[in-house]
């Protein structure tokens, strides 16, 4: 299995925004930093936002930031929310399969299961398990995050 571009993005962005704790940051800062292009990442935020992850705040003084505490997001939960499609063999999507062995194949049963275990396994970790080494991955950018995590208030 693979993840979308636009998961990895998504992960990403929620990653820099909980390196910034309660500061915020804008589209362009994030596209900057990531190497990767603002138009990309204006959609993404969009949904972000409306999925409850993103905080959106106009104005000279507004920008980006958590909506909920990095304890409380899931990496399954973002997985399952961002990927557009599950089904790692044909015979996963509700329409008609053109296998010709699906009725007696027992491949879609293991494949369903190792999905399950995948998804489990990332229920396991949240946004701040990935934040734990926050000084290396601040110093990871081309301009060093200076701001230390702090508590999001939702």
């Amino acid at each position: 299995m693979r993840l979308t571009t636009y998961t990895d993005y998504a992960l990403r962005v929620l990653m820099y925004l909980g390196l910034r704790g309660d500061a915020f940051s804008t589209i362009q800062e994030i596209a900057e930093q990531y190497g990767i292009s603002k138009n990309h990442l204006m959609k993404l935020v969009h949904v972000l936002g409306q999925l409850g992850y993103v905080e959106t705040v106009r104005g000279k003084k507004g920008g980006l930031r958590l909506a909920r505490r990095p304890e409380m997001i899931t990496i399954g939960e973002i997985i399952r929310q961002m990927e557009p499609d599950m089904a790692l063999v044909e015979c996963f999507r509700n329409t008609d399969s053109q296998c010709r062995i699906v009725k007696s194949c027992i491949l879609q049963n293991a494949l369903g299961e190792a999905l399950d275990r995948f998804l489990e396994t990332l229920d396991g970790y949240t946004l701040a398990d990935l934040l734990a080494p926050a000084a290396d991955l601040s110093r990871s950018f081309p301009v060093h995050i200076e701001h230390p995590p702090a508590a999001v208030s939702n």
